[in-house]
Order: C-alpha cells, then structure tokens, then sequence
C-alpha cells in the first residue's frame, strides 16, 4: 500500500482484498454498551464492538454515535478487526444533556474521552473525527498521549479561531436569535425534538486550537474532506498549519463524503499505515 505525497496530499490507495480477509476472519467481534459518569458527574453513553487495535470515531454536530453505523467506515473497520468505541458526546444521543454552559466549556468532551479510554484501560489508540468531532479529535491530539493518529474529516481551519463568525453564528440561532441562513436547521432541531439548549451550549463551549498549538503537533494526521466541501474554512490551510498532516479530498460534499467508500478506504489505508 501506497500514498503517494505531494507537499502533503495524498491520493486515493485501495487497501488489497486480502488484507480485509486476512482481518476479517482473525478476530471475533464482541459488543458492549454502557454509560459511565464521567469527571464532573454527566453520564456518558458510549459502545465498543470488536477486538483489537482501538479506533475511537467522534461523531459531529446534531447527530450522535449511531450516525457512524451508517457508514462504510465504520463496517470496514470492524471487518479488518479493529476495536471500534462510538461514543455519544455530552450533550447528544444517549448522554447527558447539561442546560449549564460551563458544562460544555474547557475541553469537556475531550475528558470524557479520555476518562472513557481510562475506564477501558485503552493504552494507546487512534482517532477519526468528522466535521465538529474532528475540533474534538484535534484536542485530543494535543492532550492525550495515548492518541497515536487521528483523521480530521470535514474541517477546514475555521476552527483554529477561536472567535470562528460560523461557531457564534450557530450559537445565536439556536438561542432563538434571527438567523436566516440557519433557519432550516433551527426547524430541523425542533422537528427532531433534539435538545436546543444543549446544543446551543455545546456550540457556546466549543473549543478551538490554535495555529501555534497545531505547529507543535509530530503524531500522523490525515485531513480529509470532500472536494465540494467549504463548510468549515479551509481544509489546505488546516494541513499546512499541521507539519505531520497529509491532506486528502475526496468525492463528494459535507453531507455525503462521510458515507463515502472513496472516504472508508482513505482512511483505513492511513490507518493501515500508521498502524502496521
């Protein structure tokens, strides 16, 4: 297996059928759903399935852990015999859903992660994030020594500022202030009877990382994003900022390259790798 590096980028590199054979066959799967309490007492719902190398995926805004089930991803990685952990951040799915602010505020969800990984006596392990779960990812990466890897997916660099316009721009309409470019998804969240403090709150909180603090990081990453993708700034200019990042764009928008088999196969070949 190849990549092949320009300055960075890397192109599509299918990973051999009997790679996914050989893993398929040499690990069972096994399954667990729990929810712990994590450092400030919010219950955290999270899921494990299969056995072997860990591999955390952060889901991202207004879905929660099973979005990931309804991807390639997610199947492949347990067919090639990782460890695959879904949680729901706080503030989604099965979790907690704080109507404080400061629930949300000074990396919160990355020390649930990591207290779930602590709970799992996880040693060391790699992470894939998508759209608002790779801000998540990305904190991780700066905290957490045992995170070896992680793929940033659907970000660009908006969130290197910390006064990103979109960020503040989402919490004001979920606090009910006029926002005509987010009315849908205003009505979407309240279709959906999700909870529109919450995620007002989480949007309040979110945390960002600096250009400084990126230039710093030496673990492998891989930023990957659709190539009809500019929801979240620039995903050049977030791979430039990262000295060990390669970047990657795939078919597709912020809506559909996540379900993507060109995504899936991206990211098992980094994963492959940087695993082996």
């Amino acid at each position: 297996m190849k990549f092949l590096l320009h300055h960075k980028i890397i192109r599509y590199a299918a990973v051999p059928a009997v790679f996914f054979l050989f893993f398929s066959s040499a690990f069972a799967q096994t399954d667990t759903a729990f929810c712990f309490n994590s450092f400030d007492g919010t219950k955290i719902y999270y899921e494990v399935k299969g056995k072997g190398k860990p591999v955390l995926l952060v889901h991202g805004f207004i879905v929660n852990s099973q979005s990931w089930k309804r991807t390639v991803l997610y199947n492949d990685l347990l067919n090639l015999g990782y460890k695959v952990i879904i949680p729901d951040l706080r503030g989604n799915g099965k979790s907690d859903k704080p109507h404080q602010p400061e629930a949300y505020e000074n990396d919160a969800e990355a020390k649930d992660i990591m207290q779930l990984m602590k709970l799992l006596k996880i040693k060391r392990y790699t992470v894939v994030g998508y759209s608002r779960g790779s801000i998540i990812a990305s904190r991780l990466l700066l905290l957490d020594k045992r995170v070896t890897a992680a793929a940033l997916g659907g970000m660009g660099d908006g969130f290197t500022d910390a006064n990103w316009p979109r960020r503040q721009m989402f919490y004001r309409a979920l606090m009910n202030e006029p926002v005509k470019e987010l009315e849908a998804m205003v009505k979407y969240v309240k279709d959906s009877g999700l909870d529109q403090l919450a995620l007002a709150y989480l949007q309040k909180g979110q945390p960002s990382a600096s250009p400084q603090e990126l230039g710093k990081l030496k673990k492998p990453v891989l930023v990957i994003c659709g190539d009809n993708d500019p929801d979240n700034g620039s995903p050049d200019s977030l791979a430039k900022m990262i000295p060990s990042a390669v970047l990657m764009k795939v078919p597709g928008d912020h809506s559909t390259t996540l379900r993507s088999v060109a995504f899936s196969s991206a990211v098992v070949s980094f994963l492959y790798e940087k695993n082996k």
